[in-house]
């Protein structure tokens, strides 16, 4: 019987895009390189911010200046990360409902860990029993890395989880965690993609999350 569900964060709880993707074109205005569409930045997420710098900078870029180009833009994200970042429609409601049903929670992100600390208290005070982002300690997804260290923050069985998430990599993670796999198509990803990653159940609204527990047990 599931009595815990782990969350993604980017894509699946907080839109994040518009201030990712502020963030990512300040840093690449300042090292002087051309700046990318909303649409390409939404294609660079899912993999830590590191990647979503390697991916936006020109191809065949210096290390040392990706490196710099890094460090822009996570010293303007940590000062903007709030600025557009909000809740998806009918999450707060969700999460209200989850914990009213005696359900244990955490998330688990690639956002580097200070940050999923950060926003997950602020935007989720009460709701979320734990937050995992990327450390020294933690690698990043598809890594079962940050699931298996919620688990044992919840006392959590695995067999009684559920990893809900919006992306491919979500998807990954969910399979190395081997625990079963709800995709939600409001974040940053399709359908198909997600069906065709072997979801257990693709859900259109949180409201839904329920059903697709149930669903997911069979």
């Amino acid at each position: 019987m599931t009595d815990t569900i782990i969350f993604d964060l980017d894509g699946t709880l907080l839109n994040t895009l518009d201030d990712l993707a502020d963030s990512t074109n300040y840093a690449l205005r300042k090292c002087g390189f051309p700046e990318r569409s909303i649409d390409e930045i939404r294609s660079f997420v899912g993999n830590g911010v590191r990647l979503l710098i390697e991916r936006a900078v020109p191809e065949n870029t210096p290390e040392k200046d990706t490196d710099a180009c890094f460090g822009i833009f996570t010293a303007h994200y940590d000062k903007n990360m709030e600025n557009k970042t909000r809740p998806y429609d009918g999450i707060i409601e969700m999460l209200a409902l989850v914990k009213q049903n005696g359900f244990k929670t955490a998330v688990v992100s690639n956002k580097y860990d200070s940050a999923v600390k950060k926003l997950v208290s602020e935007r989720f005070g009460g709701f979320i029993d734990a937050a995992v982002g990327e450390s020294g300690t933690v690698r990043k997804k598809p890594a079962s890395d940050g699931v298996d260290y919620a688990l044992a923050c919840l006392k959590s069985e695995r067999q009684n989880a559920v990893y809900v998430g919006d992306s491919d990599v979500d998807a990954l993670t969910a399979r190395n965690s081997r625990l079963r796999f709800i995709g939600v198509t409001w974040g940053f990803r399709d359908r198909a993609l997600l069906e065709s990653m072997g979801a257990d159940c693709v859900i259109d609204r949180p409201a839904q999350i329920f059903a697709a527990i149930g669903e997911s047990e069979k």
